[in-house]
């Protein structure tokens, strides 16, 4: 197990740099909330690739996952300079998040 799923930071390590975080939705925790498929790489890069109701999709399917380990294998690959091209492109998109963490 890694860090992050030990401190309880990461709902689901899918393996190839796939995590699945769950988010709650307000008045209903995060069982019934949403699921997120995130590309990471701990200290390096987060990328959000999928969001979805738990309401709407139990969860995904194994061709589904091979194709996100595929994405995440060339996501992690990319270097600072071909995030800020595909950034300027608007093939990504970057988010900002002026919150603090809780600890």
């Amino acid at each position: 197990m890694r860090s992050g799923t030990a401190r309880g930071l990461i709902a689901a390590d899918l393996g190839g740099g796939v995590i699945k975080q769950r988010i709650a939705r307000p008045g209903q925790g995060k069982s019934g909330g949403f699921r997120t498929l995130i590309v990471f790489r701990a200290g390096a890069r987060a990328f959000f690739v999928h969001g979805f109701a738990k309401n709407a999709k139990d969860n995904i399917e194994r061709d589904e996952l091979t194709a996100l380990k595929k994405l995440a294998s060339e996501l992690l690959a990319f270097d600072d300079k071909t995030i800020a091209r595909a950034i300027e492109s608007g093939t990504l998109v970057e988010v900002a998040c002026d919150e603090k963490a809780i600890s």
